[in-house]
């Protein structure tokens, strides 16, 4: 049994994936949740624990000792982009990690976002792209990412940093695009959608959590895009699944209003492919019949 690694947002949308693999992978993991429990497994000890909680953070980690740390927790509302609470998660973090370092913590890998990166560029790599995102939520995590940058190479913390992009897969929140759409087909009830003609870059949940995982292992220290790397426009998304769910109804397209207006978004991924190996197990339509078959039940 390895050491036991620290991941807060255990019980999130990615997070459930990335404990799960670990725990197949012989790790021992403290997962950290607030809002939404646990399942306990073998070898998963469950603490629940508000990060925002400066003085109970403290409390907890001069208590417990960790070499390595997951840090996938932040506000996950679909108010994400514009809400005040950012501000709060990047205070939040630091405090984490600086608490962290001082308890004797050694790697350290910290979940990123697509939403960091100049929208206007329609295709983005790490080295190359700005991280001039409009939003507040894209400005406080690029915000982290520099300083934690800069502070882990000065404190001697192996760093590395998942950015990751558009993502879909079980337990993801019902109002989004997939799971609004497979919803609706199931129940034979009108889809209503934007006019979906955005191409973006999507990847299956646990192919995210296994890349988030390989970055951890890997001795690739910095940001990484966590992508396909494959453009798909929201339209064959929605058809896709009318296929898959031998939908017959009718699809309202324009009905609501579109989130963004970039009408591209992707990511180039050779670090993630090339340096450490990654590789998905989902392609599109495996992913979309999984999430599927999930709801099925």
């Amino acid at each position: 049994m390895q050491k036991e690694v620290l991941v807060t947002g255990a019980s999130g949308f990615i997070g459930r994936q990335v404990v799960s693999i670990l725990l197949d992978k012989g790790y021992s993991v403290c997962g950290i949740y607030n809002d939404h429990e646990i399942v306990p497994k073998t070898n998963l000890r469950c603490v629940k624990l508000n990060l925002l909680d400066i003085e109970a953070v403290k409390d907890f980690l001069c208590k417990n000792f960790f070499d390595d740390c997951i840090h996938l927790a932040w506000y996950g509302d679909s108010k994400v982009h514009s809400h005040p609470i950012n501000a709060d998660w990047v205070s939040a973090s630091l405090n984490l990690v600086k608490l962290f370092k001082t308890t004797g913590g050694k790697r350290l890998s910290v979940a990123g976002s697509i939403s960091e990166y100049d929208f206007a560029y329609g295709c983005f790599r790490e080295d190359l792209t700005p991280l001039k995102n409009k939003s507040l939520y894209g400005k406080c995590k690029a915000s982290l990412f520099n300083i934690l940058e800069q502070y882990c190479a000065q404190e001697g913390i192996d760093f590395k940093w998942a950015r990751i992009f558009n993502l879909y897969g079980p337990y993801e929140r019902p109002q989004r695009l997939m799971p609004s759409v497979i919803n609706s087909m199931l129940k034979g009830e009108d889809v209503k959608v934007s006019t979906c003609e955005k191409f973006q870059d999507y990847l299956h949940v646990y192919d995210v959590a296994m890349a988030v995982v390989q970055q951890f292992e890997s001795s690739y220290q910095g940001a990484v895009n966590i992508c396909s790397a494959q453009p798909v426009q929201l339209r064959k998304i929605v058809e896709m699944i009318a296929d898959i769910t031998d939908f017959k109804g009718k699809i309202c397209w324009g009905a609501i209003p579109t989130s963004f207006e970039d009408s591209i978004v992707v990511g180039n991924n050779d670090i993630l492919v090339h340096k450490l190996g990654w590789k998905a197990k989902f392609s599109l339509e495996d992913g979309l019949r999984d999430v599927v078959n999930f709801y099925k039940e």
